[in-house]
């Protein structure tokens, strides 16, 4: 071996030897960076799974009997279905009607009158008479009365100006009379509103989640609100406008609001349990309900005294969003939970649906 060629094994050993040398001083870099690492990552706090807030024994019971709480709705919604058949055979329709549907004369008389003898002195002079009395709100002073009846205007203005003992004008009052033929169409109309909006409604609900149980869900939670407020407003003998049957609209609205908001949150979020998204969905929704049920109830405080027609759709209103938390909390929410658990169950053991 030539002079020249150990020159050239030489360099190449220690070009060998420093390649090496390289290769070892980066392997344990990144050892001891892996191993600072996991120092750090064993320092850092373990971040524990949020839980509810909720009492474990109201997730734990609600887990356990969402079935047979499903039978207190049921019931009820038995009982209205059973109390509205038995109602229209008895009065012909599926609720009392005032003048402004069924045709009448509604007369505001200002000033100060004992309505109590007024009352007994029209009821045998007078179709179906009702009376009511707007007073101020601060003070509780009377105003005025306001007197419907179905007997025709002039009859109604003679029987009055006798017992009065003043003639009636445009400064101490107001007629206002409705032929029986235009309140009968107007009704047929508001009817057939509410019935496309109920439709156009269950159309929207069933595009939006392109599922059948969870849809129906949302519809019958809603028919269950109007069923079961219709009841109440009857077994009250309360006689419905037709502010009332436009306030049945409104509750259309606010009936369906939670009802998506619930099936949306169980539906559409995978990574929370089931427990979870059912409580983070009562929070929302119940914030939402409260906040339009106390701004309904200050309103209807404020316009009693002075406005039987808003306060006839803010009655109606406060009575269905009561309803609506019962019927969303308890009906929709524990068929969702036994629709989705059963899904779950169904996707774990490999069965498609």
């Amino acid at each position: 071996m030539t002079e020249q060629e150990e020159k050239r094994e030489s360099i190449l050993k220690e070009a060998e030897k420093e390649v090496g040398e390289s290769i070892e001083t980066q392997k344990q870099v990144k050892k001891d960076k892996m191993s600072e690492e996991k120092r750090q990552a064993k320092q850092k706090p373990v971040l524990e799974k949020k839980e509810s807030p909720l009492p474990k024994d109201a997730r734990s019971f609600h887990a356990k009997y969402h079935k047979l709480l499903l039978l207190i709705p049921l019931a009820i919604l038995v009982f209205c279905l059973i109390y509205m058949f038995n109602f229209y055979n008895q009065n012909g329709d599926f609720f009392a009607k005032d003048i402004s549907l069924t045709g009448g004369t509604s007369v505001t008389i200002f000033g100060e009158i004992d309505l109590i003898k007024l009352k007994q002195e029209l009821a045998s002079k007078l179709n179906e008479i009702d009376t009511r009395e707007i007073y101020d709100l601060i003070t509780k002073e009377q105003k005025a009365i306001i007197i419907e009846t179905k007997s025709d205007s002039g009859q109604t203005k003679q029987i009055l100006e006798d017992y009065l003992g003043y003639q009636l004008t445009e400064q101490n009052s107001s007629f206002e009379f409705t032929g029986s033929a235009l309140s009968q169409n107007f009704y047929n109309q508001l009817m057939l509103a509410i019935l496309l909006a109920f439709i156009f409604m269950a159309i929207v609900v069933f595009i939006i989640f392109r599922t059948f149980i969870p849809s129906s869900a949302v519809i019958i939670s809603a028919f269950a609100d109007i069923i079961m407020t219709l009841v109440f407003v009857n077994f009250f003998g309360m006689e419905m406008s037709s502010a009332g049957i436009i306030a049945f609209l409104m509750l259309i609205g606010y009936s369906v609001d939670t009802d998506i908001l619930l099936t949306n949150r169980l539906l559409k979020t995978h990574e929370e349990p089931i427990g979870q998204k059912l409580f983070e969905a009562f929070k929302t929704g119940m914030t939402m309900t409260l906040t339009s049920l106390g701004a309904v109830a200050v309103a209807l405080l404020v316009v009693r005294s002075f406005s039987p027609i808003l306060s006839q759709i803010f009655t109606i209103l406060v009575i269905g969003l009561f309803f609506d938390v019962f019927n969303t909390w308890v009906t929709n929410a524990s068929i969702l939970r036994w629709y989705v658990e059963s899904k779950e169950k169904r996707e774990i053991g490999g069965v498609k649906k």
